[in-house]
């Protein structure tokens, strides 16, 4: 490892620790330099300013997150890995407040790419499942209904612990929102056990869903493109539209 990389990397390093053990989360630039035996010189060539170093704490952090997604190999139960995938983003978060809160601060204006890599893979997993005629609305709301739910309850816990007391509140919550966006008893027929007036939109899901994954449905992209936005609309209006 060159110097240049070795004094970023302990830069780096020594902030995201203090930013962890930060009554606040807030950290300054005099104290990162002074724990990592630097000048500020070298913290701004590396970083720019206080908030190019938090940046870069904050893509460290996802890539700590990220390290667990990536590592964790899909079943055949793409219900299961939603589960463990809203528990293990929960775990997360708790175990690191300070970093979990400054990762989602609105402050960072531009979303690392990690982040939006982890919005894929929990997209992919929607998107088995609505091959499997297991949800009924489109993946891609539901990702956002599931990650904007998920995001949510982290932030309460880390943030107002006292008030969010409840250990059992991620998983009552992960239910619900399971529930709004699954098919009933996770039934992988969707002709069976879907709740009345489910069927169509399940069914809409489904379609759409494997057409992303068919390799030649003999429909140009245009024709593949405009199928897939009749279906998901379908899947998204429910029943009660």
């Amino acid at each position: 490892m060159s110097s240049t990389t070795s004094t970023r990397t302990r830069i780096l390093q020594v902030a995201a620790q203090l930013v962890g053990d930060s009554p606040d989360g807030d950290i300054s630039t005099r104290a990162v330099c002074e724990a990592a035996q630097v000048g500020a010189p070298a913290l701004y060539r590396h970083f720019g300013d206080k908030e190019g170093l938090l940046s870069a704490v904050v893509d460290h952090g996802f890539e700590r997150y990220l390290a667990t997604k990536r590592e964790r190999e899909a079943s055949a139960d793409p219900v299961e890995d939603l589960r463990r995938g809203w528990d293990s983003h929960v775990e997360f978060a708790v175990r690191n407040p300070n970093l979990y809160r400054l990762m989602n601060s609105p402050a960072m204006r531009t979303p690392p790419a990690a982040a939006l890599e982890s919005h894929r893979i929990l997209t992919r997993d929607l998107e088995r499942a609505a091959a499997q005629g297991r949800i009924r609305v489109a993946p891609e709301l539901a990702a956002q209904m599931v990650m904007s739910a998920n995001m949510g309850v982290a932030l309460m816990l880390v943030a107002r612990p006292a008030t969010f007391d409840d250990p059992g509140l991620s998983r009552r919550v992960r239910d619900a929102v399971h529930a709004s966006i699954l098919t009933p008893d996770l039934d992988p027929d969707p002709g069976t056990g879907a709740r009345e007036g489910a069927e169509v939109p399940s069914a809409a899901a489904r379609l759409s869903a494997l057409l992303r994954q068919a390799q030649g449905s003999g429909l140009s992209t245009a024709e593949a493109a405009l199928m897939k936005e009749w279906l998901d609309r379908v899947a998204n209006t429910g029943p009660e539209g």
